[in-house]
Order: structure tokens, then sequence, then C-alpha cells
């Protein structure tokens, strides 16, 4: 059995959960920085922003989830284009002072203007 953390909500375009966990595990599903500018939210100016916006986000989820992301064992990062790699691992590894998890990076090309979206796996609790 698993646990759904964040289940869409009737009618929503975004057809998975924000997260499950099961097995000791959290899987949080790809997540951007939000963005809803008629709130004056943003993702943010720069590759870099849009990381730390990104896993602030993750964060979140985790911390909904009981866990949080220096418990992350896996992250995938995607990029839009891959001239803003080194940007976004500069500011990425400022996020995990505890040790980096193990992580593979893809680009990506989903239908949004986000440069930048993290998923990962983390132990549950702690």
């Amino acid at each position: 059995m698993f646990d759904i953390i964040g289940p869409p909500e009737p009618g929503s375009t975004r057809p998975f959960s924000q997260a499950t966990r099961a097995g000791g595990l959290v899987f949080v599903s790809g997540h951007s920085a939000p963005h809803d500018p008629a709130r004056g939210i943003l993702r943010g100016a720069t590759a870099a922003e849009e990381v730390r916006n990104a896993l602030a986000e993750v964060a979140r989820i985790l911390g909904e989830a009981g866990s949080s992301l220096d418990r992350a064992v896996q992250v995938t990062m995607l990029i839009t284009d891959p001239a803003d790699y080194a940007e976004c691992n500069a500011e990425y590894v400022k996020h995990f002072p505890g040790g980096l998890p193990a992580r593979h990076t893809a680009r990506f090309g989903v239908p949004t203007e986000a440069r930048v979206a993290f998923a990962c796996i983390a132990l549950s609790g702690g």
C-alpha cells in the first residue's frame, strides 16, 4: 500500500499526485518553481532563481510527506536548455550541504516556460 500526497484536484489538468509514500520512501513528482503571475508568484528571472524556487517547492512537498531535502537519496534534474546546466548546478549544490544525493539530469520539453524542474526520492520520516 502507499499514501498519496497532494492528489490532483477534480478537473485538474495535472494527471499526477505531488508525491507518494511507500516502503519507507517518498517519491516526489517533477515540479518546477511555482508560477502564478496573478498572485505575484514568479518562477524566477534566472535559471539559478528557478532552481532555488523549484527546490523550495520540492522541500515543501517533502515536508508534507514527513521528510526533507536532506533525506533525498536520488534527484532528477530536468532542464530545458543545456546552456543553463552550469548555473543550475552552482545553485543546486547549495541545497545539499550534508552531501549530494545520486542524481541524473535530462532535457525536458513539456509545454511550460520553466527552465528547470526536479523530482526526487527521499527517505520518509526523520
